[in-house]
């Protein structure tokens, strides 16, 4: 790996990468190799999993912040029933996986990840920022299980969400699971809790009955956090009120990787809604969804039931993380 400046991995909002093929490669071969738990791990994982009625709902919103996100305008869009966990994966889920597998992440494989600068004891240890990103540090060792380098780890956060997740990473715990990530679209009918055309899960005060219901960054970004909403990095992944359909942090603390590709909508057709879509048909770009702690206002508030960033498969960030559902009847696999 360079020494170098290295490529962006991801920004506030997760800006895309120039990936090398090799490393492509290696994180194909990676998920190919993971074995599939046993039924009986599979079915319990299953069980924990909340349904999501099918039906009509409008996807995304009437005007964007950020018109090259692609969240605008409004379409109608169908979905099947589905199952979603109603958390995001957490560090106690991902080291159970780990150690059923033996996988490796793609942080764990380069030898490095990038951590928010405000989350490192001496940032100035740690000069290699991606260019323009000064908060964001290149930290040798940073992972899942060492979230700010060496000397760190998750004992006292096994309830908060799994980071430095790759797209790779998150479908190998599939695999392994015999779950799978969200499409897009099963993803923002889930987060809207069953609420139409409003920017949160709860509605559309950011802070509803002047209390926090999200993690995202308080303060002055990037330099001071107040951490009024009670974190600075990750919160519990049961923090705040859930949703709806039972589902917690849907917006903010981490930004979760879904199925899609991301490139173009298909064009709308009057009368014709989209039926279960599944984005775009190439490309390798990824779609994340439901903004970070790091989201904030005079930045980056990509923290809405609509937002959505983009970034390589292989990318892993501090703020990175993901959630599993599965189709509504699907059978549990074998072997």
């Amino acid at each position: 790996m360079t020494t170098q400046t290295p490529p962006a991995k991801g920004a506030c909002c997760s800006v895309p990468a120039d990936t090398p093929e090799a490393l492509t490669n290696r994180c194909k071969a990676a998920l190919a190799a993971v074995e599939a738990a046993t039924p009986a791990v599979q079915s319990a994982l299953r069980t924990g999993l909340v349904d999501i009625p099918g039906g009509f709902f409008d996807m995304g919103t009437r005007r964007s912040t950020y018109p090259d996100d692609g969240d605008s305008p409004r379409r109608k869009v169908h979905v099947s029933p589905f199952m979603i966990s109603p958390t995001a994966v957490s560090n106690a889920d991902y080291a159970r996986f780990v150690a059923a597998t033996g996988y490796r992440t793609v942080a764990e494989f380069e030898g490095w990840s990038f951590v928010f600068h405000l989350l490192l004891a001496d940032p100035e240890s740690y000069p290699i920022s991606p260019e323009g990103l000064p908060w964001w540090r290149q930290v040798h060792g940073a992972c899942w299980h060492a979230p700010e380098g060496p000397g760190s780890s998750t004992e006292g956060r096994e309830d908060h969400p799994a980071v430095h997740i790759s797209w790779y990473d998150a479908m190998a715990y599939c695999r392994w699971s015999g779950l799978s990530l969200l499409t897009e679209a099963q993803w923002e009918r889930a987060a809207r809790g069953g609420l139409a055309h409003r920017k949160f899960p709860w509605g559309d005060a950011l802070m509803p009955g002047g209390t926090y219901a999200m993690n995202t960054f308080q303060g002055q970004f990037p330099q001071i956090n107040t951490a009024e909403d009670g974190f600075v990095g990750t919160a519990p992944v049961t923090a705040y009120q859930p949703n709806g359909f039972g589902l917690y942090n849907m917006t903010g603390n981490v930004w979760e990787w879904v199925q899609d590709r991301f490139g173009p909508h298909p064009a709308a057709v009057p009368g014709k809604p989209d039926r279960d879509p599944t984005g775009a048909p190439a490309g390798h770009l990824r779609v994340q969804r439901g903004g970070s702690y790091l989201c904030h206002v005079s930045y980056c508030d990509r923290y809405h039931v609509h937002s959505r960033t983009k970034n390589d498969p292989e990318s892993s960030t501090g703020n990175m993380g993901f959630r599993v559902g599965a189709p509504l009847a699907a059978p549990v696999a074998t072997g």
